[in-house]
């Protein structure tokens, strides 16, 4: 069965490289993990060898697969310390495409999660609360493990997109959840590499947007993830004007 591809402004191989990056971070391709061959997987993605052969290769060089020659391909675990890096820093042209596609998901974002926290904040229940909770349990035992912290980011706007109970703000939500893991994967490293900053102040953010949800205060639970999901975007919108490299 092939896998349906979007239209992005990515290479086939970077979109292929993102999928499998993807994948690993979700837990669907542990460390160890042995990939299918070429030749399978450029039948799955519906791209040619070539093109599976050079996202594998970025990957290499990422520190994310072992290419045993003859031996097949495995998957690497990321390295827990490994210093922040702008996310252009590997591909400065396709930066600037990249950063266009960041600016419109974040777009999205302020539109849909803002409205999604103040709806949750109305219809929570004490389940949902419990669950937000758990999920930010999970992000400060990963401190210091950016793909389990990014995963945990992830699940953690959707759990308020659930506790909506709107079952169309839930499937938008999980319409995104590609775009989301993509997006999320390289807004996190800008964060990081621009602002100095830390996982423990996104960790703050989504503690601040959380209480807000359980005491049921809908007009600050929208202005916390506003101001979340703003901060990112300055960021973002500083780093695409400069360059962010130079």
């Amino acid at each position: 069965m092939n896998i349906r591809m979007e239209q992005r402004p990515l290479k086939s191989s970077e979109w292929v490289q993102n999928d499998l990056l993807r994948q690993m971070d979700e837990g669907v391709l542990a460390p160890g993990d042995r990939l299918a061959s070429v030749a399978r997987l450029a039948e799955q993605y519906g791209v040619g060898r070539s093109t599976i052969r050079e996202a594998l290769s970025a990957l290499k060089a990422m520190g994310r697969l072992d290419i045993r020659h003859g031996g097949g391909t495995f998957v690497r675990a990321p390295s827990p310390a490994e210093t922040p890096r702008h996310p252009g820093e590997r591909n400065p042209q396709a930066w600037v495409d990249r950063a266009q596609t960041l600016k419109h998901t974040l777009e999205v974002r302020r539109v849909l999660e803002t409205g999604c926290a103040a709806l949750a904040a109305r219809n929570r229940t004490e389940e949902d609360v419990a669950g937000m909770a758990d999920i930010l349990e999970e992000m400060r035992a990963a401190l210091g493990d950016e793909a389990r912290s990014k995963q945990a980011d992830v699940r953690f706007h959707q759990a308020i997109a659930a506790a909506t109970h709107n079952p169309v703000l839930a499937d938008l939500m999980a319409a995104l959840a590609s775009r989301l893991h993509d997006g999320m994967r390289d807004m996190r490293a800008l964060w990081f590499y621009a602002e100095k900053s830390s996982a423990e102040s996104l960790l703050a953010d989504h503690r601040s947007i959380c209480e807000a949800i359980a005491e049921g205060n809908p007009e600050a639970a929208a202005s916390r993830m506003e101001r979340h999901i703003a901060r990112v975007e300055r960021v973002l919108y500083r780093e695409a004007e400069s360059g962010g490299l130079g």
